[in-house]
């Protein structure tokens, strides 16, 4: 095992004769560095001919088919070429996996910068282009709401209907299926979850327009401009399907921070005064939006329940041995803190 992870995952005198067939650039691959990301996902920027690019593949032991992620990944951002949606740019993807031992593809590299990791001087030391920042993050959603996936090519992308009816036990079956890993207490463990399931059950929105949707969207997906408030991106497409965009503001909302900046789960900003409250993110969409917003905390309930769950994953895997304590600790404590989100908002209109 080699002391920088990523050259045992990619070989670059392959991605180099790879890309010498598909005529991107001439020489020798230069200066590789390794990328952080929202993802355990391989991101490596490197140079060639002057050009920069940047690599993504899947890790060396993915969560389900790391290949078919990958393959989806760069399909839907070629789509999005055609689009106003912040997006990094799609150059190349090899679908293969006898490259280098995994479909991956290289991208444009992004010229912006993470919130959730930290803010420049520029947006710290500025409430209101902290306020704007909020607000970009909910046009990103609504951009990426007004996109016809059937005329960018993405009409088989994923199978909207009975998108809503089957959210609830999709993501139960999911959660009943961490059972698997010993020493996991259980789904017990997360206090309201059946209320919580039986209110998403009996409250489905009659209908909704299908479209593409990001599906893990919030602070920590996107990058946002050095010089100002805007999205410089969308990031981390893994979870991308056709189904009711409305679940991203969802999602918007069920990880927001509160008032005071403490967020439940992994998405905090400082300094946070300035940022927007929740209402306010949700009035910015309904003024941006043709669609129907009537059931927009049914969303975020949603969202809550769908996130807790996928965060109890990685606790049952700490359980386990298979992956950290202290994160698998964390995160179900995130996960619990959805939970009590979603309950507060069952018998009240108001989102907060």
């Amino acid at each position: 095992m080699s002391d920088e992870p990523w050259k045992d995952l990619v070989d670059l005198n392959k991605v180099c004769a790879w890309m010498d067939r598909v005529g991107l650039g001439s020489g020798a691959i230069e200066d590789p560095t390794p990328l952080a990301g929202g993802t355990q996902n391989v991101l490596l920027l490197f140079y060639r001919d002057g050009r920069p690019f940047v690599l993504r593949r899947s890790p060396r032991h993915p969560r389900g088919d790391g290949n078919a992620t990958n393959r989806r990944e760069a399909r839907v951002l070629g789509a999005l070429a055609s689009t106003d949606v912040p997006h990094p740019r799609l150059i190349a993807a090899c679908s293969s996996e006898q490259v280098i031992g995994a479909a991956f593809y290289l991208m444009e590299p992004i010229d912006g910068f993470n919130a959730t990791v930290m803010l420049p001087p520029l947006h710290a030391s500025d409430r209101s282009v902290r306020r704007e920042m909020g607000f970009a993050l909910v046009d990103g959603a609504l951009a990426l709401g007004r996109v016809d996936h059937v005329a960018v090519g993405l009409c088989d992308f994923g199978k909207s209907d009975g998108f809503l009816e089957r959210q609830v036990p999709r993501w139960r079956a999911l959660l009943d299926g961490y059972r698997d890993y010993e020493g996991w207490p259980g789904a017990g463990s997360i206090p309201g979850l059946d209320q919580v399931a039986k209110w998403l059950a009996d409250h489905v929105p009659p209908s909704f327009t299908p479209g593409l949707m990001h599906g893990d969207y919030h602070l920590a997906n996107v990058m946002f401009r050095k010089n100002g408030p805007e999205l410089a991106a969308i990031v981390d497409w893994e979870l991308a399907t056709i189904g009711d965009p409305l679940l991203d503001m969802g999602w918007i909302i069920a990880t927001w921070p509160g008032v005071d900046g403490h967020t439940i789960a992994e998405f905090g900003i400082k300094p946070w005064g300035g940022f927007p409250s929740i209402g306010d993110l949700v009035d910015r969409y309904r003024e941006g939006s043709q669609r129907d917003t009537t059931h927009i905390r049914w969303y975020g309930v949603l969202a809550c329940y769908k996130l807790g769950v996928i965060l109890e994953g990685t606790y049952a895997r700490a359980c386990a041995g298979a992956a950290s304590k202290i994160t698998g600790q964390r995160l179900h404590q995130s996960c619990i803190k959805l939970f009590e989100r979603a309950q507060s908002w069952l018998e009240s209109d108001r989102l907060q």
